[in-house]
């Protein structure tokens, strides 16, 4: 019998014989009709619902860290089981070291200020991450895709041809942040009440 495009190895064996052939085939219809609903879902978010990309992450940020925070605090005023959250990272190759040391970073940092019991700070944070979420509902995903690929291949060129006035720019930014940062907290942050910590 003359298979299609003239083909002499099985399917399953041309897409790799490996677990995405066994979804791709369906041979455990579980997991293959959960990728599918997730495919759907996301197609529906993206394309039906309009949600843009930045403002989806954003989200999920906010409820994951909303989760744990009641769980972790919750766990800590009534005795249950504090959340074993994995620690993720992202595995650093030589181009992107620099970047996934920073992703790791903020990773890290987002899971401590929602693990502890710095009611100030976790506000702070979930307001600045929907300002940003606000921001992206005005960036498509497709124009966000661009942004990014115009960056990589624009950013990389100017920082090296004008290093010295960058890093001066950078330089002055963050004293400029750590200025109005102080004086927030000096002025507002640090004149509101904190929750009493809990003694064992």
């Amino acid at each position: 019998m003359l298979k299609l495009f003239g083909r002499e190895r099985p399917i399953h064996e041309i897409l790799g014989s490996g677990k995405v052939a066994d979804i791709l085939l369906w041979r455990n219809k579980a997991i293959s009709g959960a990728h599918f609903i997730g495919m759907m879902g996301i197609w529906f978010l993206f394309e039906v619902a309009e949600y843009n990309l930045v403002t989806f992450f954003c989200h999920v940020t906010i409820t994951t860290m909303l989760v744990v925070f009641i769980w972790s605090n919750g766990a800590r005023a009534f005795n249950w089981t504090p959340p074993n959250i994995p620690v993720i990272q992202l595995e650093e190759s030589m181009l992107y070291k620099d970047l996934c040391e920073k992703v790791n970073f903020f990773m890290l940092t987002l899971i401590n200020i929602a693990c502890g019991n710095d009611i100030i700070h976790f506000c702070l944070t979930l307001l600045a991450i929907e300002l940003l979420a606000m921001i992206g509902n005005y960036v498509s995903t497709p124009n966000l895709l661009f942004i990014v690929l115009v960056c990589m291949g624009t950013h990389p060129h100017l920082y090296e041809k004008h290093e010295a006035k960058v890093e001066s720019l950078v330089d002055l930014i963050n004293q400029k942040v750590f200025e109005i940062y102080k004086t927030l907290n000096e002025n507002i942050i640090s004149k509101i009440p904190k929750w009493p910590k809990k003694t064992d």
